[in-house]
């Protein structure tokens, strides 16, 4: 008796991309015939739900603003075997999907990541790619594997990684926080580049490269603290007890040659910042058997639910 095939879905979270819709959905169900093709409008001024539902897809809304909202509202509601979350805006080349797909299946993996290529004159602004490969960078050796394309939006995921994952992110940062997931839980993941084009004539990017930057760069710092508290807060610590020796040596020096401490304000300050250091690295070591009580529990709900294929 053979096995039923995978339920696949494509979630395809939207605002405001009446120029696009249609196509992507055209262009994933061509691509994916067998999946069911769900476009969740997060309070679209334009006709963004009622162009999807007319190419076939199965339209729903999210009140709460922001991508984040709406891709736990996805992963709350949807039920499949496999998941393939893309953007609306045209950008990325449905083509890759099944290739996405069967490698998620043959590898038995939980996520599997389009690293974009550009292929477009606008299609990647040189502002965003650097701050893509420098946050890329950065998580790659706070989390010690090497992560390609951090902010990419079109991924494909098991459901067990969609059912464990605990979605907190409310804008852009998903993105972020769907790696640090993976990275923290130790899971098989992989990347494979696709093509990464110009949005259709009339869409434009809700990306704030400034504000949305600094959003995923705090979100990294918070994930780490969480995730990592021992390594962030040993190196807090470590720069505060450079700090207070280097200002001591000279309040040393001085008292070995006269015997006094003319600067008494100084070495206040000093044995302060070495007091504050043990302290950090005191709240490190307590915080980092919380996170991996945290972890523990995390992983055990990831693995009540059985892998792809």
């Amino acid at each position: 008796m053979s096995a039923a095939p995978p339920r696949i879905a494509v979630l395809i979270p939207c605002h405001n991309e009446a120029a696009a819709i249609a196509s992507v959905v055209a262009g994933f169900r061509a691509a994916l015939p067998e999946a069911a093709i769900h476009v969740y409008d997060n309070n679209s001024t334009d006709r963004t739900a009622a162009l999807a539902a007319a190419a076939g897809a199965l339209v729903a809304r999210e009140g709460l603003q922001g991508k984040g909202h709406v891709v736990r509202r996805m992963f709350a509601d949807i039920e499949a075997d496999i998941y393939l979350l893309v953007d609306g805006d045209g950008t990325y080349d449905p083509a890759a999907a099944p290739a996405m797909v069967q490698r998620l299946l043959a590898e038995r993996l939980d996520m599997v990541t389009a690293a974009r290529r550009g292929v477009g004159s606008a299609a990647w602004r040189r502002g965003h790619r650097f701050g893509n490969r420098l946050l890329s960078g950065a998580v790659s050796r706070l989390f010690g594997r090497p992560v390609g394309d951090l902010l990419s939006g079109y991924r494909a995921f098991s459901r067990r990684f969609v059912k464990s994952f605990p979605a907190l992110a409310t804008g852009f940062e998903t993105e972020t926080e769907f790696t640090i997931h993976a990275l923290t839980l130790a899971m098989p993941i992989a990347e494979l580049t696709a093509a990464y084009g110009d949005r259709a004539e009339g869409s434009g990017s809700k990306l704030r490269t400034l504000a949305d930057g600094a959003r995923i760069g705090g979100t990294i710092l918070l994930l780490l603290k969480e995730e990592r508290p021992l390594a962030l807060f040993a190196a807090a610590g470590a720069a505060l007890f450079v700090l207070g020796v280097g200002l001591a040596v000279p309040i040393f020096l001085t008292y070995a040659r006269t015997g006094l401490v003319p600067r008494l304000p100084t070495a206040v300050l000093s044995t302060g910042l070495v007091l504050l250091s043990f302290l950090s690295l005191a709240c490190g070591l307590i915080l980092d058997s919380v996170a991996r009580g945290r972890r523990e529990a995390k992983r055990m709900a990831y693995l009540r639910i059985p892998p792809p294929g």
